[in-house]
């Protein structure tokens, strides 16, 4: 019998993308959290989203750098599960509840690949950058400290989508606050028969379960975030129209589960 959680399956279920869960991970962010046109946003929002009429054009953009690690010290093979993304978040409303919907994400790593998908991230490869930090002062360490100054960039194709500099003013006592709205995503998977071709064999709006969600260090200052165009890509029909603030804070959770909100497909 062959085994595994994903493709591809084997006799022993080593060769497969990822484990199975519960998945775990820790990681560094910087984002910006910014306005964009409501009509663009509104336009990516999959049925089952409405557009908040609050909120509606209000999105963040964050670049993160992740160790991930499930039932067997993953963490322990860096070269496997340790990988850096970037993705987009906008403002929406699932019924009456305030949510947030991925429309684009980009990850360096197959492993995350196949795990997005699973989850109903849209993810795509790309090259994600971000500045570190590091305990030993120095002229590159980049303290997290007042004014100190963090990149981040996004490229994918020999194109880049998506440059940021977040410069850090002062710490935010409810890091936590900056995730408050829970993400729904769109679990998709076409057929490729003929006559099938419109007719997917998931078409499923979720939404993502995090446990023993963490965030810690966080801090809140200026943001800067620009999204060149780019052939093949529409990250730039949501570039800002108004930067609220950049932020930095370092998160961890586990996933073991994921929410059905509407089957679509049956």
């Amino acid at each position: 019998m062959l085994r595994g959680f994903t493709v591809p399956k084997s006799p022993f279920g080593q060769a497969a993308l990822t484990p199975p869960p519960p998945w775990h991970y820790a990681g560094d962010v910087v984002g910006v959290e910014f306005w964009t046109d409501a009509d663009a946003t509104a336009a990516t929002l999959p049925n089952g989203l409405s557009p908040d009429p609050k909120s509606n054009g209000h999105a963040v953009m964050m670049f993160l750098d992740w160790q991930f690690t499930a039932q067997d010290d993953e963490y322990l093979e860096p070269a496997r599960y340790q990988y850096r993304e970037a993705f987009i978040l906008v403002d929406a409303m699932y019924r009456n509840e305030p949510v947030m919907w991925c429309p684009y994400i980009y990850v360096d790593n197959d492993a995350a690949l196949a795990r997005g998908w699973t989850q109903g991230f849209p993810k795509k490869m790309g090259s994600i950058f971000q500045t570190r930090s590091f305990a030993a002062s120095g002229p590159a360490a980049a303290p997290v400290a007042p004014g100190s100054r963090f990149g981040a960039s996004l490229s994918a194709h020999g194109q880049r989508l998506a440059e940021a500099c977040v410069t850090l003013h002062r710490p935010v006592a409810n890091g936590i606050s900056l995730l408050s709205r829970p993400t729904v995503l769109l679990r998709y998977f076409p057929r490729l028969a003929a006559g099938y071709q419109d007719k997917p064999a998931v078409n499923e709006l979720a939404m993502s379960i995090t446990d023993d969600l963490t965030v810690t260090g966080a801090w809140i200052g200026k943001g800067e975030l620009n999204f060149p165009e780019a052939n093949g890509e529409e990250l730039n029909a949501l570039a800002p129209k108004r930067i609220e603030s950049g932020f930095r804070y370092s998160v961890s959770y586990s996933v073991s589960d994921l929410k059905i909100l509407e089957d679509h497909g049956s």
